[in-house]
């Protein structure tokens, strides 16, 4: 019994293996799963400093402070890169817009796994808003399948970001995911809701915003951090990408919290009520 496979006559299938298929293609020649995803990813001070506010209230003290990759963008790089372990994607492509030294942050990603990266280099603050334009011109570039990113900054928790670049591209959104799982063309996605648990079926391309328990980051391991420093970094900016980032927004003034009293000890429910009815009259 013979076959024939694009062009070769074998005597059994076992000689696939002898006519130059890669890992992951197929028979016909193109690649099983060809799935890209971006990753927008963002570097924000380090979730383990104490954040400093200016002596004139303009702004937080970013001067000699440890600065890090967002902690929901990696549990998007995370996500992204285990699909593509699972053979369910091909490319992994990291963004994030902010100046040279956001080269770092992209390096961390491409040490976790992601293929090649983009800067999209400016100085200037980008609001929320303008992010997702950015995005959005990124996407109509890169024609990915997927975008995962994380679903709000630590630094200042907008969590608009995802909704935002969805609304643009007019494409499904599947926010504050616990689980993402693909089948074909559409993506299930469980994320947490007020009342428990909710499951939304997306049709690719989509965008996917992740929650803290979807997955855990892993740690880079030192040679993939070496072979980081080679993978590329492409740089354009916002305005060969044909986009306004003038803010839109003006901080007035930035300050710390009020210090936390002292509490103080009552000897029985009558005394604390008392208290709680008269003295801090929320009773």
């Amino acid at each position: 019994m013979t076959w024939v496979i694009s062009g070769f006559t074998v005597a059994a299938i076992s000689h696939v293996r002898d006519i130059g298929l890669g890992a992951g293609q197929t028979l016909s020649g193109t690649t099983k799963n060809h799935m890209k995803i971006l990753v927008p990813i963002k570097r924000v001070i380090d979730y383990n400093v104490k954040i400093r506010v200016k002596s004139d209230g303009s702004g937080v003290d970013l001067a000699n402070v440890k600065m890090s990759m967002n902690p929901f963008c990696e549990i998007a790089v995370e996500e992204a890169v285990r699909i593509k372990e699972r053979g369910d994607s091909t490319e992994v492509v990291a963004v994030s817009i902010g100046g040279a030294k956001s080269q770092d942050t992209l390096r961390t990603a491409l040490a976790m796994g992601a293929d090649r990266a983009i800067l999209v280099k400016t100085d200037e603050t980008v609001e929320p808003l303008a992010v997702a334009k950015v995005l959005k011109a990124v996407v109509e570039n890169e024609k990915p399948d997927l975008i995962i990113l994380g679903k709000q900054a630590i630094d200042d928790d907008s969590n608009q970001t995802g909704q935002m670049l969805a609304g643009l591209l007019d494409v499904p959104q599947g926010t504050f995911a616990s689980k993402v799982e693909l089948d074909g063309d559409s993506v299930k996605v469980t994320r947490e809701v007020d009342g428990g648990l909710e499951t939304v079926a997306l049709t690719k391309p989509a965008v996917i915003t992740t929650d803290l328990r979807l997955n855990e980051p892993r740690y880079a391991s030192l040679p993939n951090i070496m072979k980081a420093k080679k993978k590329p970094i492409d740089e354009m900016t916002p305005e060969t990408l044909g986009v306004d980032i003038a803010p839109r927004l003006k901080v007035l003034s930035v300050e710390e919290p009020k210090a936390r009293e002292a509490g103080i000890r009552v000897d029985d429910v009558a005394t604390l009520v008392d208290k709680l009815k008269n003295e801090a009259g929320v009773l």
